[in-house]
């Protein structure tokens, strides 16, 4: 058995974001060589996600409507972690609720997916630098 590592890194102009990151996945799997195995990806920030889903524009808006209602952003006030000095709780509550990781089977040098399946990257708490690890490992 063999493992790659790979971080894919994200500059996302806004607070919030979701951005489909399935190509950039199968391009790390490629290079792995990995034709049979198990693909780990993940957020490497407390106040991002990783999650598989439809590529579908009205599902994210949903998403990020459902998101904002269950821990709005403002008041920032409203919430015992910003008075740290932060403005991120919704961030922290959002991204517990959309998931650290998603593990996918690897078959044949492809991603196994279900129909319509694609992996994206949630943004709670963006405007800076972030990144997602991708860890192979098989044959």
């Amino acid at each position: 058995m063999i493992s790659y590592r790979k971080e894919l890194f994200f500059d996302i102009p806004t607070r919030r974001a979701f951005v489909n990151i399935t190509r950039q996945v199968e391009a790390v799997l490629k290079d792995s060589g990995i034709q049979e195995g198990l693909i780990l990806v993940n957020a490497m920030h407390i106040t991002a996600s990783v999650f598989i889903n439809d590529d579908e524009s009205g599902l994210h808006q949903d998403y990020d409507k459902w998101l904002e209602a269950l821990a709005p952003h403002e008041p920032v006030a409203q919430y015992l972690h910003n008075r740290t000095g932060e403005d991120n709780a919704d961030a922290h509550m959002k991204r517990q609720i959309m998931g650290r990781e998603v593990v996918v089977a690897v078959t044949k040098g492809k991603l196994d997916f279900g129909p319509w399946e694609q992996i994206f990257y949630g943004e709670f708490d963006g405007r800076r630098r972030k990144r997602a690890l991708v860890k192979i490992i098989g044959e």
